[in-house]
């Protein structure tokens, strides 16, 4: 009589995940039914047209089927859930992402946005002796043990939502990299503090020059980012060497990103041209409000201070 295979057996055979392997591997864990499994693969045909790579990850393709978990009856397969037990198959950590507990600027500093993406993977903690990476392709490692070398640190793989991965992978490489643009165009002209503020001026009467566009990109970053987190407070906090973003998160302030003095100095002064409060004051407190929309389309407005 054949033996069932043990599902890590069936899991990452040709490197990269696979939905049919993912399916056996989960028939026997005892998680779906083979019946589930025909019908998560009759459902997963449309969605393996679209071409985003990320939307065909075997999780994603299982997860938006919402088919019980037949371990717990009552629960549905939930991406979190799948991604839980990957790592359990891989034999790797379970990471749950905090982007309020990542060093952004340090990470992104590790690799290139288009190697990360290339391997699916994101830096999420650097040490002296260690990087840390997620990861929701466990069984691909190759990238590692090239990477080790050039780094010069051990590299630490974890498993975590590829959706979560994706997201981010775009938001810390694309806030780091207008970072760095409105870094270079502050240091390349002497006066951009006042030329960002002069601009603003001159939005006013039509259109805002090209100039700031990094600046209006890390402030649109940080008010969704805020409203993601639920913060209920942004705090921008000047300092000599650099200014300091941090938000109030259930009554505890968590570091977020810090900045350029120069970058800072342009943030502040387009939130304040968004809140409707004078640009060129400085030492008198002001009060206003910026109404805004998520990227869901829901409504909501902050007090400026």
């Amino acid at each position: 009589m054949a033996t069932q295979p043990n599902a890590p057996v069936l899991l990452g055979r040709r490197g990269r995940l696979e939905l049919d392997e993912v399916l056996a591997a989960l028939i026997v864990d005892g998680r779906i039914s083979a019946e589930d499994a025909k019908l998560l693969r009759q459902k997963a045909r449309p969605q393996r047209a679209v071409r985003n790579v990320i939307d065909v990850h075997p999780l994603v393709l299982i997860a938006n089927a919402e088919v019980l978990d037949r371990s717990e009856p009552v629960r549905p397969l939930s991406l979190e859930r799948l991604t839980q037990w990957l790592a359990d198959k891989a034999g790797l950590a379970y990471l749950k992402i905090d982007p309020t507990k990542i060093d952004v600027a340090r990470v992104t500093q590790i690799v290139s946005q288009a190697y990360a993406q290339r391997h699916r993977i994101l830096p999420v903690k650097v040490t002296p002796e260690a990087v840390h990476f997620a990861s929701a392709e466990p069984f691909e490692a190759a990238w590692a043990k090239d990477l080790a070398p050039m780094l010069r640190r051990d590299i630490v793989r974890v498993v975590a939502n590829p959706i979560e991965i994706n997201r981010y992978l775009a938001q810390f490489y694309g806030v780091q990299r207008s970072v760095q643009m409105a870094r270079d165009g502050a240091e390349n002209s002497p006066g951009a503090l006042f030329n960002f503020e002069q601009l603003v001026e001159l939005g006013k009467g039509g259109e805002i020059g090209a100039d700031d566009r990094h600046v209006v990109n890390i402030v649109d970053w940080l008010l969704q980012y805020a409203f993601e987190q639920r913060a209920s407070d942004i705090h921008l906090e000047p300092r000599r060497d650099s200014g300091r973003i941090r938000f109030r998160i259930d009554g505890v302030l968590h570091g977020v990103f810090e900045l350029p003095p120069a970058v800072q100095n342009a943030v502040t002064a387009r939130i304040k041209i968004l809140a409707r409060m004078d640009v060129a004051e400085r030492r008198r407190p002001q009060d206003g409000r910026i109404k805004t929309r998520s990227a869901g389309g829901a409504r909501w407005s902050c007090a400026s201070r």
